[in-house]
């Protein structure tokens, strides 16, 4: 039987090169000087999460751990450079040995050690996004699956699937069940796929990115021997952001803690907001209970934002359940409270942001230090246009705008074509979203086209039959007669058929402005001109979502759902042009703005409001922030809620976004919103309805109009 002696540096008389009682707060010197054992850190926001793991790295190395037996884990190698390197800053000492990175970097280092145990040698190679599609193409050429007849996912798609079957541990069934249900008829396939992407992967000595999580851990299970001997090298584990951490991550770090459990976790469970990417909220609710002899600090005290505004957020989740009660606690004096903005409408929402901008801007407030958050891009669409009239420069966090996204710009393609059949660019695009068409086979297609223009024209087409009820037919049969590849056959048609039902509904639409404008008009309505169809915006771009492209979404995006409601809230949005032209002109505008500097972030200078959805702004901060669309189903969003915990996630969500603001903080929300069947009133959303009145002010609009 073997024991364990324990070998102690003193410490006694030792002269510490860090002063951490003046370096610290008394909640984070707490943290810091902790002894041994599991400690469960909840690090509200604010509250110098990042400070805390340094100084504990620090005060660890300086006790007499050595660098190379400490294991920093971050979610992204940049955080985790940058402690290290802070660290390196503190002390005299050679740091770099610390093993510190994403799960996924450790993963891999593991790996290119042991890749021999696992079967694999050590020169594998990882596959990024487009290795995958490309494996996974031929997976599918080899099991003779007919992607088009069968409507079987994509390969993008696929990829997805598997990714959070490995990610959360789930059964691929379940992962369709739950996200993916249009394709359960399709399991058996899918699985077959699945299974001939791994072996492939085996043969060609391949990992892909979730392999690089899920093969470490296989490793460290599988070989005790190998387990033991990392155990005894790391003799600390620090994790941030324990609470976005999966499963799969959540498993590693207890294998490789076992026995002595010198593991600090730190994270905020308030900020858990990431389980549709396989985060499992419970991995850090749960932690006291996987370590029984866990001891919990709380860092409250809060650098960032006014008191108000730490007020108003610490009501968000007061009666959250599921949580550690925490109170942020400012350290800051002065601020006002919150601001509560009920607007009309979206177009009076996005006037009453754009013009306190541009008030914020006279008052000295740098435009990169505001920042506008929505729950999903569709809810800012307004805004970025009252943005662009007024000429104040912004930029997307996600790095595109709403109307440059691939799926906008694919279907509003059909009513370019529609307006303008002349519109080469516009048929490109959408004869390369068929499987099997590329640019040269679209080149020709669009060859024929323009030939067969030249000789019968649309607009001729529509006079066909009475009231053109016959062009739609003409219309169809001649794009199906097209020659493309036998592959894409089927798709094509489908594609052919809505492309004539778009064009020649909107051409039956010119023909009655046609005779309209023959008709004298009485006096107090001009007639239409001849230019424009009656046919509105917003039904062609349902005839194209329902004839083609809601299938091609769900078969080609992961997030189809997502995308098809960005299309949905886009056509609600049509509603306000008098015309497809009027549409897309104004597309046009929004599109043709000044390109985003791809450089952005390394170019500081470059004055832009910052628009972003909460997920993507965690972790950021600006003076003004301005939460929109706080309307109950835009915010928590109605889709959103249809799962167990949906709606406490979208109230972290929620406190995500206000605790963003440093100085001022506005909550705005639409009192009505367009729909097809002519609009609906809104009620505020229940986070902003369940707060005490005290805790925000009121402010209301109204009109003042003036001479220019």
């Amino acid at each position: 039987m073997t024991e364990e002696y324990i070998l102690r540096t003193p410490s006694a008389g030792r002269r510490l090169k860090v002063d951490y009682e003046r370096e610290l707060n008394p909640q984070q010197l707490a943290v810091v000087t902790a002894g041994d054992g599991p400690l469960l850190v909840i690090a509200g926001a604010g509250s110098g999460k990042t400070r805390t793991l340094t100084y504990r790295v620090a005060w660890l190395v300086e006790h007499g751990v050595a660098p190379w037996r400490v294991l920093l884990l971050t979610f992204t190698n940049k955080a985790a450079r940058e402690m290290v390197n802070r660290v390196a800053s503190l002390l005299p000492t050679d740091v770099s040995a610390i093993w510190g990175g994403t799960f996924h970097h450790v993963g891999h280092r593991l790996l290119r050690r042991h890749a021999e145990l696992l079967g694999l040698s050590r020169d594998f190679t990882i596959l990024d996004r487009e290795d995958q599609k490309a494996l996974l193409d031929a997976c599918l050429n080899d099991a003779k699956f007919d992607v088009r007849h069968d409507r079987f996912p994509k390969p993008e798609v696929l990829a997805e699937m598997f990714s959070l079957a490995v990610n959360t541990g789930r059964s691929l069934a379940d992962v369709l069940t739950d996200q993916w249900d249009y394709f359960l008829h399709l399991q058996d396939g899918i699985e077959k796929i699945r299974r001939a992407y791994e072996q492939r992967k085996r043969s060609g000595n391949l990992l892909d990115y979730d392999d690089l999580l899920a093969r470490p851990l296989t490793l460290l299970r599988e070989h005790p021997s190998l387990a033991e001997r990392y155990r005894e090298q790391f003799l600390h584990i620090l994790v941030d952001e324990y609470q976005d951490t999966n499963r799969l991550q959540a498993d590693f770090v207890d294998v490789i803690a076992q026995p002595r459990c010198n593991l600090m976790v730190v994270g905020d469970d308030a900020q858990a907001i990431y389980s549709w990417r396989g985060a499992d909220h419970r991995n850090i609710l749960e932690f006291p209970r996987r370590y029984p002899q866990t001891k919990i600090f709380k860092i409250e005290w809060n650098y960032r934002s006014v008191p108000g505004v730490l007020t108003l957020a610490n009501a968000v989740m007061h009666d959250q359940p599921h949580t550690f009660t925490k109170t942020l606690t400012p350290t800051r004096k002065g601020g006002g409270k919150p601001w509560s903005v009920a607007c009309v409408d979206a177009d009076q929402q996005a006037k009453f942001v754009a013009q306190r901008i541009q008030e914020l801007r006279a008052e000295g407030i740098a435009l990169n230090e505001i920042a506008v958050l929505y729950r999903a891009h569709y809810q800012a669409m307004e805004l970025q246009l009252e943005l662009t009239r007024q000429q104040i420069p912004y930029v997307i966090t996600s790095g595109l705008r709403f109307f440059e996204q691939a799926h906008i710009k694919d279907i509003a393609c059909f009513l370019r074509l529609a307006v303008n059949p002349h519109d080469e660019v516009s048929f490109l695009r959408l004869a390369q979203l068929v499987t099997g068409i590329g640019p040269a086979s679209a080149q020709r297609l669009w060859t024929d086209v323009a030939t067969s223009l030249r000789e019968e024209p649309p607009a001729k087409l529509a006079h066909h039959g009475e009231r053109g009820r016959d062009s739609d037919r003409i219309l169809r049969e001649r794009l199906q007669r097209l020659p493309v590849p036998k592959k894409a056959a089927p798709e094509w048609q489908r594609l052919a058929t809505t492309l004539a039902k778009v064009v020649s509904t909107y051409r039956e639409g010119r023909m009655a402005t046609d005779a309209a404008s023959t008709k004298e008009s009485p006096q107090e309505q001009a007639p239409l001109p001849a230019t424009v169809s009656t046919t509105t915006p917003d039904e062609l771009l349902e005839l194209a979502e329902e004839g083609f492209y809601a299938d091609y979404a769900k078969r080609k995006f992961a997030n189809a759902a997502q995308r098809l409601e960005d299309i949905h809230q886009l056509a609600l949005f049509a509603t306000q042009f008098g015309s497809v032209e009027e549409f897309l002109g104004q597309l046009a505008l929004l599109t043709n703005v000044e390109a985003e500097d791809a450089n952005w972030e390394q170019n500081r200078s470059r004055e832009c409001v910052r628009l972003s959805t909460v997920h993507q702004a965690k972790g950021q901060e600006w003076r003004v922030v301005f939460v929109i669309g706080l309307g109950d189903g835009l915010f928590p969003l109605a889709r959103s809620l249809e799962k167990p915990g949906a709606e406490e996630e979208e109230q972290r969500l929620f406190y995500v976004a206000v605790t963003r603001a440093r100085d001022e903080l506005y909550l705005t929300y639409p009192m009505f919103r367009a729909n097809g069947d002519g609009g609906s009133f809104l009620r505020p959303s229940r986070f902003v309805a369940q707060l005490p009145r005290d805790v925000y002010r009121e402010l209301s609009l109204r009109h003042e109009f003036r001479e220019w």
